[in-house]
């Protein structure tokens, strides 16, 4: 039975799209929130109150675009997924678990359509297999478009829209940790 599980958890933490660093979860939130105006043919809400908190790490974020894919990397040298969402969080001093599978997990699970700046998304992106392996983060919010930010293989970090197909058939969940 030791063996199984032992495997297992050998198996879990190399499917994932990152390395096992940190398993506490620790979030804050901000009672200072930022408005953003939205034209009526986007949205009926004449604005959407986006925590102060998340403009900042998503702005984390931003500034690793075009940084190339390395495995278990957390540096302008090179990131992978979880490490890119990891490092855009750790840089406010918010604490969020290292592995997207273990992120998957965190915070509070969200409909897609109440999704909002700062949020999490999740992707299963090996055939056949619904198990979380990919992790990016809402940038911004056009209608019913949905852009995030996260690290490829093939592009490194980069900005993407929910509704490409590959994305859109790939996504499992959405979570907040803010």
């Amino acid at each position: 039975m030791r063996k199984i599980a032992l495997i297992l958890l050998t198996i879990i933490t190399l499917s994932s799209c990152g390395s096992t660093k940190n398993k506490r979860v620790v979030t804050r939130k901000s009672k200072t929130t930022k408005t953003i105006k939205k034209t009526p043919k986007h949205t009926n809400a004449s604005s959407i109150a986006v925590p102060k908190i998340a403009q900042s790490i998503i702005n984390n974020a931003e500034r690793y675009e075009g940084t190339r894919y390395k495995y278990g990397g957390t540096t302008k040298k090179g990131m992978d997924c979880s490490g890119l969402i990891y490092t855009a969080f750790k840089e406010d001093n918010v604490t969020i678990p290292r592995v997207s599978s273990a992120m998957a997990k965190a915070g509070d699970w969200i409909d897609l359509k109440t999704v909002r700046e700062g949020d999490l998304l999740f992707f299963a992106t090996k055939k056949n297999n619904r198990k979380v392996n990919h992790v990016g983060l809402v940038t911004a919010i056009n209608g019913k478009d949905v852009e995030f930010i996260h690290s490829t293989t093939s592009k490194g970090v980069i900005t993407s829209k929910l509704k490409e197909k590959y994305w859109y058939f790939a996504f499992v969940q959405a979570r907040r940790v803010l």
